[in-house]
């Protein structure tokens, strides 16, 4: 009987001890929901290994208005190039919902720390049918108040924002983008108590440029916005022992859900995409060109979240545009679900795209192409076309690189602007019908080429002479435009009004076709002459 014994117990020492050779025991019933403010969970059978063919779902919820700090103690999982066997999943919200997905991890490096951006987490484990690990050990905790965050986008607040926040509070943030990407931080509100040096209360934020670098802010001047000088920027929050204030709320943006676009042409879509947007994001792409400008979009791809059903509104899932730098310039549309929009058209040298998701329902998301159009002031008499353009928009080209149908007829740089002047039987001009109208038609070339890249933007330049109607069209015969490439897109036939007044020197408007006038003129004085003659005549 002792040997029996003694063999039993060899035998489950082999069976659920920790060495490596034992045997994984296989699914059993694991995960549920996690509601304390705080806590730890682990794989079944930690340290010893993990089953087989095991599933386990995690769901942390903390307090709403609260987020969650996930950390990790210990970490050992069957490792694999792209996780695909044994792994581990973590979620910002529920996971049932693939948008929200954070990271896949395996292997026996452990995660990094995870803030959700709100108050649900989810942690999924799974294994497969074969080799199994000692599995791994985490902690949760509900975080009020600082943290590490990781994901694309998201929200800082004091605590209990938008309330007074309490005394004696020291909060410090770590955002941390994925790769080499920088960080965008923006303020929405702030009021926080404030004297000259800042030495009471105040919001400092490191690894910024120039006076980012340590610099305090606080008040009730809202800080600039900021953008990190690496992948990563910190936050800190303190407040003293008396005297409060509302506190601050700003948003962060980082990889690829911030970018800014300075080139004159490009194109960009939303993360992930062709794949789902991830849940939760609120991202800026800017487009930035040197003045004189103006920044045109054409949507490829628009998927989105249908809108609400009662109001017809996008009030989920959204893409706005707005007319400058911030969303605080005018608002040029609203966009949700999936019909495209027509192209937009910014009055200035900048335009902001915004992408909002909520917490449920993804969709492949966006894609964009701009280009930065010149605002040409064309007009055409019954002989000849003649241009008008800013010579700042143009800045540096040199007036060769502006040409009308071919380099022989460049512009002439007259007052502080590019000027085109050509009959109808020059530069390139040729007569068309079009819609059964007969119609001039030449191509403006705007030579943007460096060394060893080509960029020629073509401009369509029309003519009706029997009306004297003159417009000017985008022209591409390249793939970059999607469904755009095939056809000239209208631009604006001249500047805006307050354009149109800069344009100061000593040629400032295009003249006015007078042949008519004096055609009508010479044919009234004929008549008078004749009638005078006749008269003559008749006396004599």
């Amino acid at each position: 009987m002792l040997a029996e014994l003694g063999s039993c117990l060899l035998l489950a020492v082999a069976l659920l001890g920790p060495g490596p050779r034992t045997r994984a025991m296989k699914g059993v019933k694991c995960g549920g929901v996690l509601s304390a403010p705080s806590g730890n969970f682990s794989s079944p059978n930690f340290p010893r290994l993990y089953p087989y063919n095991t599933e386990c779902n995690w769901l942390i919820v903390v307090a709403e208005g609260s987020s969650v700090l996930l950390t990790f103690h210990d970490f050992d999982l069957e490792y694999h190039d792209t996780c695909d066997f044994d792994f581990l999943e973590i979620y910002n919200g529920a996971s049932a919902d693939k948008g929200n997905l954070l990271g896949r991890f395996c292997g026996q490096v452990p995660p990094p720390p995870f803030t959700s951006s709100w108050h649900v987490m989810s942690v999924v484990f799974h294994s497969d049918k074969h080799v199994a690990s000692r599995g791994f050990s985490a902690g949760y905790q509900k975080d009020v108040c600082g943290g590490v965050l990781t994901s694309l986008s998201g929200a800082l607040t004091s605590p209990e924002y938008p309330n007074n926040y309490p005394n004696n509070v020291e909060c410090h943030w770590v955002i941390r983008a994925g790769g080499p990407a920088t960080i965008k931080l923006v303020f929405v509100d702030f009021q926080v108590e404030g004297n000259e040096e800042c030495t009471y209360d105040y919001v400092a934020v490191l690894g910024g440029p120039g006076p980012a670098r340590g610099h305090h802010y606080c008040g009730s001047t809202r800080p600039p916005t900021l953008v990190s000088l690496g992948h990563e920027l910190q936050v800190v929050f303190k407040s003293d022992f008396n005297i409060g204030g509302r506190g601050f709320k700003a948003y962060y943006f980082s990889g690829e859900c911030q970018e800014v676009y300075v080139a004159v042409r490009g194109n960009f879509s939303s993360p992930q995409y062709p794949g789902p947007y991830p849940n939760n994001i609120r991202c800026h792409w800017t487009i930035r060109l040197p003045p004189g400008y103006r920044v045109k979009v054409f949507f490829l791809d628009l998927d989105l979240e249908e809108p609400n059903s009662l109001t017809r509104t996008c009030d989920f899932d959204h893409l706005a545009a707005f007319d400058g730098a911030s969303e605080e310039a005018p608002l040029l549309g609203n966009w949700c679900g999936h019909h495209l929009p027509p192209p937009i058209t910014s009055s200035h040298n900048q335009l902001l795209l915004l992408l909002h998701t909520d917490r449920s329902t993804t969709r492949r998301g966006f894609s964009v192409a701009y280009i930065g159009v010149v605002p040409v002031n064309v007009s055409c008499s019954r002989t000849d076309f003649q241009i008008l353009i800013s010579a700042q928009a143009l800045a540096p080209l040199e007036r060769t690189k502006v040409y009308l149908g071919s380099r022989s007829c460049a512009a002439q740089e007259v007052g502080g602007n590019f000027r085109i002047q050509a009959r109808f039987d020059t530069c390139g001009t040729e007569s068309q019908r079009r819609k059964n109208t007969s119609v001039i038609v030449s191509v403006l070339y705007i030579d943007f080429s460096a060394p060893g890249r080509d960029d020629i933007h073509e401009y369509e330049v029309r003519c009706e002479p029997r009306h004297k109607e003159a417009s000017v069209h985008l022209l591409s015969g390249s793939n970059w435009l999607g469904p755009y490439a095939a056809t000239a897109e209208h631009l604006q036939e001249a500047p805006p009004r307050d354009e149109a007044e800069a344009l100061d020197g000593p040629v400032t408007t295009v003249a006015q076709d007078t042949s008519d006038i004096i055609f009508l003129g010479l044919c009234i004085l004929a008549g008078v002459l004749m009638v005078i003659a006749i008269v003559v005549l008749m006396l004599l």
